[in-house]
């Protein structure tokens, strides 16, 4: 079969077969992360709770259960939120084995840094939001301008949960904007001088989304994390143009001069 297929090119059934395998590894490696975060649940939830433990102190009221079934239902949504997290490099380096085989020297060189940045950057998006952001915003919301001393507060257990995983979900998505951003630079889609003249604007919306996405009005949940992302917007510009990335948008057929 090797003197037919010299340049071992699989087929479309091959391909659908290699998926199929790298799908049920990752599948496989989801259920085991599962089932270690359901033996670990105390401690998970643990340290979700750990961040509402100063609100409980000051409001004299501890997270509570408003049904029977809520433990349970916090119990699964925490088990899949970490197990998500937990298989997600192995879930990284299935796409890429999948990938990798179909791309040039350059192209696998490209892939992996990528890969690899993305994974970076979802661990800073959720360092940023567990030890900074949400501790921020939920000193804030608690503070004497909302909740008087004379008012109590009953934290209920699974709007609690669902606000920390919510908000490291968004933290974790806005985090990969400048590896989208170095995508597009890549595809000739923007012009790297283009943007960076653009990047007064660029930075106001950053602002804005930071705005949008911090459950907190106060401007040190926003700054915590409008300037990491600002940060990181000049960082891609500067490997942009380290690798040439970005060097004229594609111009139309006849455009030239």
């Amino acid at each position: 079969m090797g003197s037919d297929n010299p340049e071992r090119v699989m087929s479309l059934l091959g391909h659908l077969a290699e998926l199929r395998r790298r799908l049920l590894v990752s599948l496989a490696a989801f259920a085991a992360c599962f089932v270690l975060a359901l033996l670990r649940y105390g401690d998970l939830l643990g340290l979700l709770t750990a961040l509402f433990r100063g609100v409980e102190s000051q409001a004299r009221a501890k997270l509570f259960a408003s049904s029977l079934p809520e433990g349970f239902l916090v119990q699964l949504q925490l088990a899949a939120a970490a197990a998500f997290l937990l298989s997600l490099p192995l879930h990284l380096v299935s796409l890429a084995q999948f990938l990798l085989p179909a791309l040039g020297r350059r192209q696998r060189g490209v892939l992996a840094a990528g890969i690899l940045a993305s994974f970076l950057l979802a661990c800073l998006g959720v360092f940023m939001s567990y030890f900074h952001i949400l501790p921020w915003s939920i000193r804030f919301f608690a503070g004497s301008a909302f909740m008087p001393s004379e008012v109590g507060m009953l934290l209920n257990l699974r709007q609690s949960v669902a606000y920390v995983l919510s908000f490291t979900l968004w933290a974790v998505l806005t985090f990969q904007s400048p590896l989208l951003l170095l995508i597009l630079l890549s595809l000739r889609i923007l012009d790297r001088r283009s943007v960076f003249r653009s990047s007064r604007f660029v930075i106001v919306i950053i602002f804005l989304l930071s705005a949008i996405i911090t459950p907190s009005v106060d401007p040190f949940s926003q700054c915590a994390i409008a300037l990491p992302l600002v940060a990181l917007f000049f960082l891609a510009l500067l490997i942009a143009r380290i690798f040439r990335l970005g060097e004229g948008a594609a111009v139309p057929a006849g455009g030239g001069s």
